[in-house]
């Protein structure tokens, strides 16, 4: 009985924990209610288990481009091999080109709405008649005997006539066509822009062939409908591509051309062999005047480009006779790889200046945050109104007006958008992410580390995302229309928010403010050396970082990507504990506000760490509105850093003691960061960590004791928390930058083409 007794109390304390812990609601507790359980696939470290695995396919593709009907005919042989344990009855693969077709879901899930200005090209696409999927012709085995199959939508199932066992490969062959889309008009991530001033167009080319879909441990097959914003999941394998274009069309492709002689003239093969060690400035190898002669003497004849590119997970080219072609050598430790850019001459001078070293620096600025760069050549293509990227080269957007110029935006624009599509190299195209289920494990990661190269192309450079001022508005929106950051991207209320903007800031939070500089680098890098190649899911991320850093961060994932939540902390009171006069500690008027604007910790720190950026070191690299900014620049290099927090105190003979309570508005829990400035105008910058609301209060306080009287105390000084509310972040309250003074102050910046306005007209 006694016994007895004692097993039953033993249950009910268990069963009393686990209620407990079921309950819990502390903003520390850990993610066992939604992170997968760790296995002999996946670890509980972050590591792929020591069963980790993963098919891979290899493919043959022969294709013709047709300029004169803007089509694409062509082959493709599949090698698929089977490394799964599962034996296999049938195979998936990926037909995305069907999105453009007529009756494609993609066109009839989302709503539609008319307005009275209503451009022409919204209205194409709400009136579409073009019909772009793809016309299947054969699908054979390696004996040329029909295989079976079935299309649903974007998705093809071929049923295969004898069991595929774990080990064994199987080669199929479909013959296939489809036209290709007006991109300019109907959009898509592949498709052609045509020049009406020249009769010419400019092929961008991807999802041009069936791709296998992927399978792995967590999805089996991964048979997602493509609808447009999830993006690809896919398997590695090795390419051979013949393209058949115009003789007189360039042709950039995924890996490197295996017939150079054949394609190239003399001087081209000349000056292509020159830009393999070139490693300051680029070779020009196809110039302006010599693109430009093309355009208007158009061949009747073809020629066939061959390339070769190994252990890619995808394949895209462009195609052009408009294109003019730069290259230049980027080396990377042991290693030299080709940046290049295709441009037509609309994109001069901007792309001649910029494009091919913007490359060079992502590659080399991504290998330093993550893996070397593995592969041999990376390219950047000019095509309006895009920004896509597929493995060793990508599409980008930016043009000149005819005159020449450029506006600041157009520049920076087309710097941030090179940087962002070449980084794509690293994820997903190495660190090979599943776009279409988990859209910030790509994007999100990437535009953290655009933002980190941006930062090393320029002193101060404009970026656009990554700071967490630049998230505020959004953090403080309607949380009707907004997502947490775990969601697919079909679901996701502004994606670009969602998916590039808050996970980017979320990761420099975590390296700034949570981690510190050193340990989040080395952990980060841990990532993408244990992924490399191989295909990370969320849980794999968090757990990595956490396992990496020595740090457990549950909290942070559970609030900045599990919810839609905000950051808003306040200063709501300050006491002062000693017999001393209170108000003589805030006698003194606030000052201007203006005067109180402070550099981001991440530019304070930058101005100490980043030695060079690659505009200090190649001068070549300034133009009209660098020249406009350097002298600002110069002024503000050493501003700040963290070497000027001094906390040199009066000896007095009296103690002061503070108590300064905070509270938490919003419902993300962050590190509590004030800088307190004494009388003496000596300030003093402290840090608590996060886990001081560990226990789920609203207020918390901390005694400040001193010999010498505060004057003032502002939370989050450095604006490093995203906090979305900082009218409340002050002792004694004051008042905040108004709108019109910040516009003011920017207004430069906002000017729209000042380089035309003043008649500065750069030669390509």
């Amino acid at each position: 009985m006694k016994s007895f007794i004692i097993h039953a109390l033993t249950i009910l304390v268990i069963a009393t924990s686990l209620q407990s812990q079921n309950t819990d609601q502390s903003p520390f507790r850990q993610l066992y209610d939604v992170l997968p359980t760790p296995n002999e696939y996946r670890t509980a470290s972050g590591s792929p288990g020591p069963k980790y695995y993963q098919p891979t396919a290899d493919y043959n593709i022969d294709i013709v481009l047709h300029d004169n009907t803007q089509s694409i005919s062509g082959k493709v042989d599949i090698t698929f091999h089977n490394s799964t344990p599962e034996t296999m009855t049938y195979l998936w693969v990926q037909l995305d080109q069907n999105i453009q077709q007529l009756e494609a879901d993609a066109h009839k899930i989302n709503n539609q709405t008319i307005t009275d200005k209503e451009e022409a090209n919204s209205l194409t696409r709400l009136n579409r008649t073009f019909d772009g999927g793809y016309t299947i012709t054969s699908v054979t085995d390696q004996l040329k005997k029909p295989l079976p199959y079935i299309i649903n939508k974007t998705m093809m199932r071929i049923d295969l006539q004898k069991e595929l066992l774990p080990g064994q490969s199987f080669t199929f062959s479909i013959l296939y066509s489809f036209p290709i889309n007006d991109r300019m008009k109907l959009g898509g991530r592949s498709g052609y822009e045509y020049f009406p001033d020249d009769d010419n167009y400019l092929y961008t080319i991807a999802q041009f062939f069936p791709r296998m879909c992927a399978f792995n441990d967590l999805e089996g097959w991964q048979t997602n409908q493509y609808l447009g914003a999830g993006e690809f999941t896919l398997l590695f394998g090795n390419y051979f591509v013949s393209i058949t274009v115009p003789s007189d069309h360039l042709v950039a492709a995924t890996g490197t051309l295996q017939n150079p002689n054949e394609v190239l003239s003399k001087e081209q093969y000349k000056r292509f062999k020159e830009a393999e060690s070139a490693f300051v400035q680029p070779v020009v190898i196809v110039n302006q005047e010599e693109a430009t002669i093309k355009e208007k003497t158009k061949s009747n004849s073809n020629k066939t480009w061959k390339f070769r590119a190994e252990n890619v997970r995808d394949f895209a080219f462009a195609s052009s006779r408009k294109f003019i072609w730069d290259a230049m050598a980027v080396k990377i430790n042991q290693k030299t790889c080709l940046a290049m850019s295709m441009y037509p001459k609309e994109g001069n001078p901007l792309w001649g200046k910029y494009s091919t070293k913007a490359v060079a620096h992502t590659l080399k600025t991504y290998s330093k945050f993550t893996i070397d760069y593995p592969y041999p050549v990376a390219w950047s293509i000019n095509a309006d109104r895009i920004g896509m990227e597929y493995p060793m080269i990508c599409f980008n957007f930016g043009r000149c007006e005819k005159d020449g110029t450029y506006s600041e935006r157009t520049k920076y624009g087309t710097i941030s958008v090179i940087i962002h599509e070449v980084g794509h190299n690293f994820f997903p195209m190495i660190i090979n992410s599943d776009e279409r289920q988990w859209a910030w494990m790509d994007e999100g990661l990437n535009t953290f580390v655009q933002y980190l190269t941006e930062q090393e192309f320029e002193r101060n450079y404009p970026s656009g995302r990554g700071e967490p001022s630049k998230i505020v508005d959004y953090m403080k929106g309607d949380k009707s229309t907004m997502s947490p950051i775990m969601v697919n991207p079909e679901s996701a209320y502004q994606l670009g928010n969602n998916a590039y903007a808050k996970p980017a800031t979320a990761l420099n939070i975590l390296r700034e403010t949570i981690l510190g500089r050193k340990i989040f680098d080395a952990a980060f890098k841990e990532y993408a050396k244990r992924w490399a190649f191989k295909q990370p899911y969320p849980a794999d991320f968090f757990r990595t970082m956490e396992d990496a850093s020595g740090t457990d961060l549950d909290w942070f994932w559970r609030s900045w990507f599990f919810t839609t939540d905000h950051v808003d902390m306040a200063i709501s009171n300050v006491t002062l504990k000693q017999p001393t006069d209170p108000t003589s500690s805030t006698s003194s008027n606030s000052p201007d506000p203006l005067q109180q604007t402070q550099q981001s910790l991440s530019t304070i720190r930058n101005s100490v760490d980043i030695k060079t950026t690659y505009t200090e070191i190649d001068t070549s690299l300034l133009d009209f509105y660098s020249k406009l900014k350097i002298e600002q620049q110069q002024k503000d290099f050493n501003l700040r850093n963290d070497s000027t927090y001094t906390s040199t105190e009066p000896s007095t003979a009296t103690i002061n003691y503070y108590e300064i309570e905070f509270e938490k508005i919003g419902g993300i829990v962050m590190p509590i960061i004030y800088e307190i400035t004494y009388e003496n105008d000596s300030t003093e910058l402290v840090r608590i960590p996060a886990e001081i609301w560990r226990k789920g209060e609203i207020k918390v306080s901390r005694v400040h004791s001193t010999t010498a009287k505060i004057k003032k105390i502002i939370l989050d000084p450095y604006k490093e928390t995203a906090d979305i509310d900082t009218a409340n972040n002050s002792y004694p309250k004051q008042e905040n930058t108004s709108k019109f003074e910040i516009f003011k102050r920017n207004a430069a910046r906002n000017q729209e083409n000042p380089m035309q306005k003043q008649n500065k007209t750069i030669k390509p």
